[in-house]
């Protein structure tokens, strides 16, 4: 049985940072009383998540899957621009995320699973012949995150994952990579040094 690390719902559940643009750490991180769990991912998981979930509560407004109010745009009571809680103590690195709407309890469900590191062993035969087509089966991981919310919550987490995502590093004029403090080499200005003073 894996270790689940359940909140339902959070008092807070948000994403946030730590470091400096361009080498930020990203997090997801849900708090319940005294109870905290910290989860590290990529930018582009937490950029997605987002959007997800946003895409998720805008379809809900159309449908009628909803009984109760879904919000266009974050209630002003919800929004939360506070820093990640300490002690930050990454539990585990997020790989597998889903998201799902719980439609007799109006909860936006997300479940975070950590990157499952699977040892492949193939049979010398099938290696020499070049026939490596075995299934393969993901272990079972041995903990995951669990978060269930209101649809305002998530609401206030998809509205912040956009802004911690687009804190980082200016995009280039250009060729729209991100720009260092001291600029980057610009493909689209041959080898040119760019800076952020453009």
């Amino acid at each position: 049985m894996p270790v689940v690390h359940r909140f339902d719902p959070p008092d807070r559940f948000v994403p946030g940072t730590v470091g400096e643009p361009g080498s930020r750490t990203f997090f997801l991180q849900a708090r319940s009383g005294t109870q905290l769990t910290s989860v590290s991912l990529e930018k582009q998981q937490v950029q997605i998540l987002g959007e997800r979930i946003a895409e998720l509560l805008d379809e809900l407004i159309t449908s009628d899957d909803a009984r109760s109010t879904v919000p266009a745009v974050t209630p002003v009571a919800m929004i939360d621009t506070e820093p990640l809680e300490q002690p930050i103590e990454e539990e585990f690195r997020a790989g597998t995320i889903t998201l799902s709407w719980d439609g007799d309890d109006e909860r936006v469900v997300i479940e975070v699973f950590p990157v499952a590191e699977v040892e492949i062993e193939v049979p010398v035969e099938a290696a020499e012949q070049d026939l490596i087509e075995l299934p393969i089966e993901e272990p079972e991981p041995e903990e995951l995150l669990l978060v269930r919310m209101s649809a305002a919550m998530a609401r206030s987490f998809a509205a912040r994952a956009e802004s911690v995502v687009a804190a980082g590093r200016a995009p280039c004029p250009l060729c729209g990579g991100p720009l260092d403090p001291q600029g980057h080499l610009c493909p689209r200005a041959n080898g040119y040094r760019r800076s952020t003073t453009l």
